[in-house]
Parts: structure tokens; C-alpha cells; sequence
């Protein structure tokens, strides 16, 4: 039987993704390889029982990615991009630079925060308080929420968002109110956390890391040789976990240690990007290596290092560290600009289209404008009078376990709540279903007996289980 090959391509012009995503079935074996267009990537090869069971992983996958734009494409017909680098400057000449060119800052309250997460339509941020904000692009305040304990990090998985809180419990954010989603050990120290197609990674104080089925059942958990676990990533090849002794990626399945690379202190937050991950650490430096943990690559910077994220798979890197500056570096290593952000140290950030958005010591959540004009003006001293955002008047919307209620279906999807063991589970009732799946639901909505409606419920990546996705309604009588 021939191989059965697809190859996908994700090309959005010089500012944009440039990458490719190859899967390859030969009878029960699935082959994997993606990175950028015109490099030969990275590849991973996964056996399975059965060549059905291959080409459905492979129908998954292929759909992730065609849901993310990716589309078919011919090898070689598109060529690797030439990357134009910024102008550098000498380090000398970037610790003269002070001041950021901030486009908006939102303060609203003294309280150091961690969480961020950017996307298209909105900039979250959370702090120690446990308040919640989502702004848009221009600053404008969206949305606040308020939960019962300081967050940590806030995470996408999909179309799902979630915030880690230092009461051991994540919270979905996608609706009118935050859900409980997972209870973790409330004794457990979170650090941060990760999720992948509904699978949760979490790194703690004492330097363990776990990973949590959707319904937040434990399914391994190691400890590494070093403690104060600040980084947490995960994808489809494993969990990537930094500690102070390093960074180490674990296989997703069963918690076997795959690599661990030394870093030369400890680390302090973490970011990956489709092809490499990267430790922000206490020696002054982000470090960078392959999801392979190899090619190891150092950006320096002048003190501790807080936070990092990046551009395009590394095309650019940037740091925050704790004497509130922020720095671009090109993929070599070569330091472009050195900022002070005026605001505080960012405790985290990422980088979105143009702009560095950063949380801070101070608790402030800014953008900052990262183009190539605006950092030439930064260092001539011109920099654009920041947007000052107040904080919404009006009680933010708290974690409730009260729920609607509805006497008819509709266009909705009936689910029921029943026990197994002493577990209270939910599963669909609708036809069009595999009765046999579980749905990821809220706990607190759980009540033995009840049915409810929810607006859709989507089958998770991997299979196995299906997600709850909008507005949830009890179901009166039912």
C-alpha cells in the first residue's frame, strides 16, 4: 500500500507565519513534520494499533491545522523567506535608551500581576487579587471578572480560555461567569500551568509537574531534580517543564523524561513557540533550544530575566527582566534595543502583531508599540503620550454555580449528569452522540439526575471525551 501524504502550508506575508505541516500514513505508522517553509523541521514518528487508528489521528491533526488557515500546498513552490533584520545597535548604545514607546497602560489596582494571554479580539490580563480584565486592541475595557484567589497565568487551549488560581483551581473564561473547570490540590502550590486539547500540565513550588485528564483525574506526576517550577508548556510532542535546575520535556503519555538541558540559572517563566521553547532565567539570560533540546542558543541581557516571549518562531526574542526593562534580540543573538517600560518589570508577555504586551510588578498591563518606526523614534526620544485606562466602576462577575434555566432544547445539545463510582459525570443525550464519551462540564454545575442544554458540544482533538462549548441552561423537569 502507498503512503498516503498530505502537506499543508501557512503563509501570511513578511510579518506573518511562514511554516509548514507535512503528515505522512504508512500503514499503522504516522509520520509528522513541520517547522518553517524552506527548513527541513522537525519530525515525529508515532506507531498505532491499527492503520484506522493512524489515518484518524492524522484526519485530527490535519483539521487542527486547517482550522488555524493552514492549507494543501505544493513542496518547494514557495520558497524560504528572506528575513529583513532591524537595524541593530551596540549594547553600549541600547543601555541609553529608557523609554518605551507605550501606546496604553491599564492600572487598576497595586497588585503585581502574572496572567496574560493576547489574541485577535481581546488583551486578558490578571493580578494578584484575583481580578480579571479583557481589554480590546485600543485599550477599551471589555469585560472584568473576579475570582476568589490570586492568578497565576492565564491559557488558551483552542477556542477555551482558562486562568490558574493560587487556590488550586482553573477557571474557564469563556462565559458570562468564570466555571470551575479543574480542582487541583489546594495544598499544591501552582506556579503555572498548561493546556492541551483539554489535558493539563501544572508545574509547582517544589519543582513536581502533573498532568490532569479533562476531568481533572491525575495521569502522571515526577519530580524534577530541581524545585520552584515557574515554566509549564505543552503541545502534542510533550511537556516542557523548567525548574531551577534547568529545562525538561516529558512524553505526554506516560511522564517519561525524553531530554533535560542545564540552564545557567534558574527559570524564571517560559514560552514556546512552534518549534523551540525558551527559559527566561536568574542568570541574566533567556536560553533557547529545539523541542529536541538541542541547538542551545543564549539571548544576555543585564539582570535577572522575568519573562520572554517571541516572534515567528524565534525570528525576534524579547525579554523583561527585574529592573523593569524590556529587550529585542534577533534570532543570532544580537540585542536590537534595550527599554525601560515605566511602569514596573514584567512578571509576563507576549508578543502579538507589532506590539509587546506586558504585565508588570506595579500591576500594570501595557502595549507597547515594538514596530521598527516606533523603536527608531524611542531612540531619538520621541515616544507617543500613553493612553491612561481607568478601571471599570460596576461589580465584576464572580465563579457562581447558579445556572439558567430552559423548559425546550432548541438548537441546543441535551446533556445528562449521572454517577459512576463516586463520580458525578457528564454525557450527551442528544442523538448524533457517542453516548459512551464523557463531556468536559463545569463541577459545580454537576447535580445527579439533571439534564442541561449547552450550545454546542465539540469532539476534543485526540478523541475520547467532547467539550462544552457556549452558554450552559438546566433544563427544567428534565
Amino acid at each position: 500500500m502507498a503512503d498516503e501524504r498530505t502537506y499543508l502550508e501557512l503563509s501570511e506575508g513578511d510579518a506573518g507565519s511562514h511554516k509548514f505541516y507535512e503528515v505522512v500514513i504508512s500503514g499503522k505508522t504516522l509520520t509528522i513534520r513541520f517547522g518553517r517553509i524552506g527548513d527541513k523541521g522537525q519530525t515525529q514518528v508515532k506507531p498505532f494499533a491499527t492503520p484506522a487508528a493512524a489515518a484518524a489521528e492524522a484526519s485530527k491533526k490535519l483539521a487542527e491545522k486547517r482550522k488555524k488557515g493552514y492549507a494543501e500546498a505544493v513542496i518547494g513552490e514557495r520558497k524560504k523567506r528572506t528575513v529583513t533584520r532591524r537595524e541593530g545597535t551596540s549594547q553600549a548604545a541600547a543601555k541609553n535608551v529608557t523609554k518605551a514607546p507605550v501606546i496604553w497602560r491599564f492600572t487598576p489596582k497595586s497588585s503585581r500581576a502574572f496572567g496574560i494571554f493576547i489574541d485577535e479580539a481581546r488583551c486578558w490580563m490578571g493580578n494578584e487579587e484575583g481580578a480579571i480584565y479583557s481589554l480590546d486592541h485600543d485599550g477599551r475595557v471589555l469585560d472584568q471578572f473576579k475570582l476568589p484567589d490570586g492568578v497565576k497565568c492565564i491559557v488558551a487551549d483552542d477556542q477555551w480560555l482558562y486562568a490558574g488560581c493560587d487556590n488550586g483551581k482553573v477557571y474557564d473564561l469563556g462565559g458570562k461567569v468564570p466555571r470551575v473547570a479543574y480542582e487541583i490540590d489546594e495544598d499544591i502550590d501552582i506556579f503555572w500551568l498548561d493546556i492541551k486539547d483539554g489535558v493539563l500540565g501544572v508545574s509547582d513550588e517544589a519543582g513536581n509537574v502533573a498532568v490532569f485528564n479533562h476531568e481533572d483525574e491525575s495521569q502522571w506526576k515526577k519530580k524534577s531534580s530541581g524545585n520552584a517550577g515557574w515554566m509549564v508548556r505543552c503541545d502534542e510532542l510533550g511537556v516542557y517543564h523548567g525548574h531551577s535546575e534547568g529545562v525538561t520535556m516529558y512524553d505526554w503519555e506516560d511522564g517519561k523524561k525524553l531530554w533535560h538541558s542545564k540552564t545557567d540559572g534558574s527559570v524564571l517563566f517560559g514560552w514556546q513557540e512552534e518549534s523551540m521553547v525558551f527559559a527566561a532565567t536568574s542568570s541574566n539570560k533567556v536560553q533557547r533550544f529545539t523541542k529536541r533540546g538541542a541547538d542551545p542558543k543564549t539571548y544576555a541581557c543585564d539582570a535577572a530575566v522575568f519573562s520572554c516571549a517571541a516572534a515567528e518562531d524565534g525570528k525576534y526574542v524579547f525579554a523583561g527582566d527585574n529592573s523593569s526593562s524590556v529587550y529585542c534580540f534577533t534570532e543570532a543573538g544580537e540585542r536590537l534595543w534595550k527599554l525601560n517600560t515605566g511602569c514596573g518589570s514584567a512578571y509576563s508577555m507576549q508578543f502579538f502583531k507589532g506590539r509587546l504586551y506586558v504585565v508588570t510588578t506595579d500591576g500594570s498591563f501595557a502595549a507597547i508599540d515594538a514596530s521598527e518606526g516606533a523603536i527608531e523614534a524611542a531612540k531619538a526620544g520621541t515616544v507617543p503620550e500613553a493612553k491612561s485606562i481607568k478601571a471599570p466602576k460596576g461589580k465584576a462577575a464572580e465563579p457562581s454555580a447558579e445556572v439558567e434555566t430552559t423548559r425546550t432544547a432548541g438548537d441546543g445539545v441535551i446533556v445528562e449528569c449521572y454517577k459512576e463510582g463516586s463520580k458525578a459525570r457528564i454525557r450527551p443525550v442528544s442523538t448524533g452522540y457517542n453516548k459512551k464519551w464523557n463531556v468536559q462540564f463545569p463541577k459545580e454545575l454537576r447535580e445527579v439526575g439533571a439534564k442541561y442544554v449547552v450550545d454546542e458540544l465539540r469532539e476534543s482533538a485526540s478523541g475520547g471525551f467532547y467539550r462544552a462549548h457556549g452558554a450552559i441552561r438546566k433544563l427544567a423537569g428534565g
